[in-house]
């Protein structure tokens, strides 16, 4: 695995703890595409889950993988445990696409995966620090990162570019 996200070359270098705790090389996920969000339960963005777990629902069976990474770096929207999260994330809007242990997405802390990608795909004026829960990165299915989507911007309008690389 990657120990920086500076050298590595795709995606495909970085591993990550599954919301039940277990490691999970994103390797794992070769020859799939791949949308990556940082995400967060109590946010005004939150009903964001329910498109996503459509367009998982659409395309999974296609080679689309959605990755959720809760994060509660932007005031505090992401208290909980992961259980708490992953209940909450099941029972409300019915997701079943794969959960991640809460990370964080900015700072020196910041998780490796969210290193490389920021970096991969910076936002608007370059700026490479992820300003809000729901941010979103879409991987092709080398493991490349391709597109870089705002919080605002709903998973439905994201379709067209699922639908350009599927």
């Amino acid at each position: 695995m990657a120990s920086s996200a500076d050298g590595a070359s795709s995606v495909y270098e970085f591993e990550a703890t599954t919301i039940m705790g277990l490691p999970k090389p994103i390797g794992d996920y070769r020859g799939k595409l791949l949308l990556i969000v940082n995400t967060a339960s109590k946010c005004g963005f939150t009903p964001q889950y329910g498109g996503l777990q459509e367009l998982y629902e659409t395309y999974h069976d296609r080679g689309l993988e959605v990755l959720g990474f809760p994060c509660n770096q932007f005031m505090n929207q992401e208290p909980g445990s992961n259980e708490e999260i992953r209940q909450f994330c099941r029972v409300t809007y019915g997701v079943t696409f794969p959960m991640f242990d809460k990370i964080n997405v900015n700072g020196p802390d910041a998780h490796l995966l969210f290193r490389y990608l920021k970096n991969q795909a910076p936002g608007v004026l370059g700026v490479k620090a992820i300003k809000w829960n729901f941010t979103k990165f879409l991987v092709d299915r080398e493991g490349h990162v391709v597109a870089r989507f705002a919080p605002s911007i709903e998973p439905e309008k994201i379709r067209p570019k699922i639908e350009a690389l599927i």
